[in-house]
């Protein structure tokens, strides 16, 4: 070493004594509890200059924490109330071992400057709420005494996740900070299942079930199954119409039914047909249409219209067993199904439109309608007919149902036989009879049984006797014939050429003013009076 290098050092030496003496005059005190481990004469360049104080660079040496954030400009030491100041300005040393190096009125600080705006809920925490060595996760850090550095700004830095990681950890994108429930900034329309009529109104909690997981509370919004309306809700119709409910319903209301037109009612255990086809979906389904409906007998939905006319021992014949789906109408019972009954249709009965006998009144009526003729029919013979004739004014005495002419009496009932020609008269050539005036009258009891009475005299009285011409003394009844009569009981008896004369022969057409009729009652039997 060379004398001038021994002299610089020399010179230093005794400058570093003049300053420490002088120093030791200002500040003489002992180092706080956190510098203590820097006390003693060796460690003073720790913190001081030589020839100057102390400097931000010496002491983010040792504080690179701090330095780590005001080189990134973050952090309260970043701020505009501490940028430029001097470490020692706010943390000033040798005042003693107990002397406070970091003192602040926690009252009035602004944290807006640390670049973590507090929250109206954070604002009112104490400091060391949130600032604990729990919440830290630098290990360093975390080992220091007091500190409010080491926390970072996101949420679940201090707060457990309630939804277990199940979803986003940036809290805020749904939460507020001054409220967690609930979760207003969340947008349902942002998640993959957008909420639509009746589902915007529906509780969280129905569709996120809250369960317990890990010891926790825990909500569950992910993974939840929503391709299908099955997935939440119970399929009322046991997938007898598939699993596409939105072909028929909307999320505005199950009941609000839509597109009910493409709706196959085939597939369910009633199929429309006819006239069911056009019927209103309420007018059947009175409340949902998931509401059990009864619909195995007409009267589950139809009236009865007959007012339990057929009831039978307490049961009443469904609907279907006389009318079909294609109208009311319109009936399937046949005249077959008529003839079990206690009335057979028979004859003309069988064309006989049913309203005519079971519609004689505003409604139909199929019960004690009468199974006696003179129930339906009137009795036109009631005055004229002796009862002995036809008991209990039974038609079918006389009459049959296949036509009303056919008559099948037996005239022998009465004392006037019908014989020959008579029996094939109509009744009505002798029981019904035309008066003066052209009225036809019916006439039955006491007939007179001369021939005169019904029928004319052509003879014009030539064989009265005593008033009477008793035609039976040379006719019959079956025809207009005389094989009665015998010339020989005449006063002309025929004998020789006579007997063989054609009766024109000698009984010739004559006329009296109107009247043409064969002259039989000759007066003179003279030869001259017939040959010539």
């Amino acid at each position: 070493m060379n004398r001038n290098a021994i002299k610089v050092i020399l010179v230093l030496f005794l400058s570093l004594i003049s300053f420490f003496r002088a120093e030791g005059q200002l500040s003489p005190g002992a180092l706080s509890n956190a510098h203590s481990n820097l006390e003693g004469m060796s460690n003073c360049t720790q913190c001081h200059v030589l020839g100057n104080k102390v400097s931000n660079e010496k002491c983010l040496v040792c504080h690179v924490e701090i330095k780590s954030r005001t080189d990134i400009n973050k952090g309260y030491h970043s701020s505009t109330d501490v940028k430029g100041k001097q470490c020692f300005e706010c943390h000033s040393e040798h005042n003693g071992k107990n002397f406070q190096i970091i003192r602040f009125d926690t009252t009035k600080f602004d944290h807006n400057n640390t670049g973590y705006s507090l929250s109206i809920p954070h604002a009112k925490q104490e400091c060391k709420v949130c600032h604990n060595p729990k919440y830290i996760t630098d290990q360093k850090l975390k080992e220091k005494k007091s500190t409010f550095l080491g926390l970072k700004t996101e949420c679940l830095t201090c707060h457990a996740d309630y939804h277990l990681r199940t979803l986003s950890s940036s809290c805020l994108n749904c939460h507020k900070e001054d409220s967690f429930v609930p979760a207003s900034k969340f947008n349902h329309d942002n998640a993959k299942f957008k909420l639509a009529g009746k589902h915007k109104s529906v509780v969280c909690a129905k569709c996120h079930k809250v369960e317990t997981v890990e010891g926790k509370k825990f909500q569950q919004f992910r993974g939840i199954q929503y391709s299908n309306c099955t997935s939440c809700h119970k399929d009322p119709h046991s997938n007898q119409f598939g699993q596409n409910c939105r072909q028929c319903h909307s999320e505005e209301s199950f009941k609000a039914v839509s597109g009910m037109n493409n709706f196959d009612h085939n597939k369910t255990a009633f199929k429309l047909e006819e006239k069911h086809l056009i019927v209103k979906c309420n007018d059947c389904h009175k409340t949902k249409f998931t509401d059990p409906l009864k619909h195995d007998r007409c009267t589950d939905c139809h009236s009865d219209y007959h007012n339990k006319q057929f009831v039978k021992n307490g049961v009443a014949p469904d609907c279907s067993e006389c009318h079909t789906v294609k109208g009311f109408t319109l009936f399937n019972y046949s005249v077959e199904n008529h003839n079990l009954n206690r009335f057979p249709l028979e004859g003309s009965h069988a064309a006989i439109p049913c309203y005519e006998c079971h519609k004689k009144q505003e409604k139909w009526s199929f019960r004690e309608i009468g199974l006696n003729c003179r129930d339906c029919h009137t009795d036109i013979h009631k005055t004229y007919i002796s009862a002995k004739y036809y008991p209990e004014a039974s038609c079918i005495s006389c009459h049959n149902t296949n036509r009303w002419t056919s008559v099948s009496f037996d005239h022998s009932k009465t004392d006037f036989k019908l014989t020959g020609a008579h029996a094939g008269k109509d009744c009505r050539s002798c029981h019904y009879k035309k008066d003066v005036n052209g009225a036809i009258n019916q006439r039955f009891a006491g007939l007179p049984k001369d021939c005169s009475a019904c029928h004319t005299d052509n003879h014009f009285n030539q064989f009265e006797k005593n008033g009477i011409t008793d035609c039976n003394a040379c006719h019959t009844t079956a025809n207009w014939k005389a094989p009665l009569f015998n010339h020989d009981n005449t006063a002309f008896k025929l004998d020789g050429k006579h007997v063989n004369v054609a009766c024109a022969k000698c009984h010739k057409p004559q006329q009296e003013g109107s009247k043409i009729y064969v002259k039989y009652k000759l007066k003179e039997f003279k030869c001259e009076s017939c040959h010539l």
